[in-house]
């Protein structure tokens, strides 16, 4: 699978544009702030339909407009496919397969898969545990493109109980009062239990991809690991956003993770209800990446967390390879040769060079290595024109 052709209008600071890729490399080049980065954002949108950049969908929109439209033509085997998406700030967002409208937008996912490498990764590894959700998240929706109604529906639940909570709190109201918690209990264990086996289980299809991939691109030899902490386990209370307090999960079934689920959330309610808010839940776990024997956050040098957030990435790639329905990801590296050194360049385009098709981008041509024959595109100010 490769993107054909890329239709944008009112997205970013893009007012009308098109551009027609190769199948191979694609080199995308031009100053910083002309719209590098919007265009290969806009095409990682329709693999997952978020953005790699922002939570939500209002930026995307160019300022002064009320709506953004994402056309890509994919081709796949002699066939050619067309996905639309319509962004809109004042209604429900839209989206076309082959120009056919869809009952919902997420009925698109799973004909594009994408692999997008961008200089925000390194917060993967070196911020908190939100970036690392967002990555395993993003990859799990474009493995099981159902999952999304899933996060969307935990999304919900877990504002409803929290507003439960926190009005109890005020009031003053107590367990046995609360005759509608028991029943946001239910959907909240039902829902999460399925997002924390799906992490656990992704994760676990990631480590050995983790561990070839940084062993190729890094200088040292030690191995990366990666561990799901949950506040489904122990006696304790996460305190804060990061927390030692918790123990790693190692078990993916989701029976058994349900059942650990609702037993905490029976111990803590006194706590909850003091709190008025939800304190257990996959929106408080966090993918643990451990470098050698050390957390890689804190302990890994800047060009180790390079290694690390990239392998994590190109394991990713892997497993879409492995089964997507429509071949290879479209791979995407926006502005990372400018944050690599020499060696980890050359690299890095040894192991992409075969992919079905690669999108670069990149304000200095010369970082790029001269082995990644691409077709060029000069990017001024949202016009996209052919070298």
């Amino acid at each position: 699978m490769f993107v054909k052709k890329v239709r944008l209008t009112n997205f970013r600071n893009y007012q009308a544009a098109v551009v027609e890729l190769a199948q191979g490399v694609n080199l995308l080049h031009g100053s910083n702030g002309q719209g590098k980065t919007n265009l290969v954002e806009a095409i990682n949108l329709l693999a997952s339909l978020s953005s790699h950049r922002v939570a939500g969908y209002g930026p995307l929109v160019k300022q002064g407009e009320q709506s953004a439209m994402v056309s890509l033509e994919l081709f796949h085997e002699d066939r050619d496919l067309l996905l639309e998406y319509e962004i809109n700030l004042d209604s429900p967002n839209r989206a076309r397969l082959n120009k056919s409208p869809v009952a919902k937008p997420k009925d698109i996912l799973g004909y594009l898969n994408s692999v997008i490498f961008a200089p925000e990764d390194i917060d993967i590894v070196k911020r908190d545990p939100t970036n690392r959700r967002a990555f395993i998240d993003q990859l799990i929706v474009q493995l099981a493109p159902r999952m999304l109604g899933v996060y969307s529906d935990y999304e919900r639940v877990l504002k409803q109980r929290n507003t439960l909570l926190k009005s109890a709190r005020l009031t003053g109201t107590k367990g046995d009062a609360l005759s509608t918690l028991s029943a946001w209990d239910e959907s909240l264990v039902n829902l999460g239990s399925e997002i924390i086996a799906a992490r656990v289980n992704t994760a676990e299809k990631l480590s050995p991809g983790l561990i070839s991939n940084y062993q190729k691109i890094a200088k040292t030899n030690n191995e990366p690991r990666m561990f799901t902490k949950s506040s489904i386990l122990g006696s304790l209370i996460l305190t804060g956003e990061e927390s030692d307090d918790t123990e790693y999960l190692e078990t993916g079934d989701r029976e058994e993770i349900t059942k650990l689920f609702r037993e905490k959330l029976l111990r803590i309610r006194q706590k909850e209800l003091e709190r008025g808010i939800t304190l257990v839940g996959p929106h408080r776990d966090d993918l643990v990446l451990i470098l050698g024997s050390l957390p890689a956050k804190g302990y890994a040098s800047h060009g180790e967390s390079w290694s690390y957030a990239l392998a994590l990435r190109l394991a990713s790639l892997e497993i879409l390879c492995q089964e997507s329905r429509f071949g290879d990801p479209v791979l995407i590296l926006d502005d990372v040769f400018a944050e690599l050194d020499a060696d980890r360049r050359v690299k890095l385009a040894e192991l992409v060079r075969n992919n079905e098709q690669v999108i670069i981008t990149a304000a200095v041509i010369e970082d790029v290595p001269e082995s990644l024959i691409a077709k060029r595109f000069s990017v001024v100010a949202g016009e996209i024109t052919n070298d």
